[in-house]
């Protein structure tokens, strides 16, 4: 099968992503915070069909805990990928996309939140290098659109992972930094 190609979201492909993934609020409501710079939404085809799509949440978090001990690092929001797509690299294709844009913004981290009850996504992220923040459970809250328009926060019990991304920091002039080290906190 053919490797997953990521971008950037464009307008035109708002409607073959929300007719594949469903929750098409949730998309354009993503799309209208990228135009803002509040982040960036990316999609995800698999040859001729929309695949998945992530959103970079670059905003302080919406948690108290995560924003009280990650205050500043941008976070990977809403992973989803097809169902009949799954376990074709598309997922870690999206996640990598994220990672590549934080390092060119000069990001040293990143983190998400993964539901308890979601082993497979939580063993996707354990394979990308994602650790444990060492803070405990938080509770996240989806939001999920209701057919009469009206939007429903639905509490969900997370993990937080955290990934040092490894971005090289210059040291300061005057001070020899040895080659191939890193800033890794």
């Amino acid at each position: 099968m053919t490797e997953p190609h990521v971008w950037r979201a464009r307008s035109a492909d708002l409607p073959p992503f929300a007719a594949a993934l469903g929750d098409g609020g949730f998309l354009i409501d993503r799309w209208l915070r990228q135009r803002k710079d509040q982040g960036v939404l990316f999609f995800a085809w698999l040859g001729p069909r929309p695949a998945g799509s992530v959103y970079l949440w670059l905003e302080e978090a919406e948690e108290p805990p995560i924003r009280r001990h990650l205050p500043g690092v941008a976070l990977l929001t809403h992973l989803q990928v097809h169902p009949e797509l799954r376990n074709h690299g598309v997922g870690a294709a999206l996640v990598d996309a994220v990672e590549e844009h934080l390092i060119g913004l000069g990001h040293d981290r990143v983190a998400l939140a993964v539901r308890t009850d979601n082993p497979a996504a939580a063993r996707l992220y354990d394979r990308l290098g994602y650790e444990d923040w060492g803070h405990g459970m938080v509770t996240c809250y989806a939001q999920v659109n209701l057919r009469d328009g009206g939007v429903l926060e639905v509490p969900e019990r997370c993990c937080v992972l955290v990934k040092d991304l490894g971005v090289v920091t210059p040291a300061p002039r005057g001070e020899p930094r040895a080659i191939g080290a890193s800033s890794r906190y």
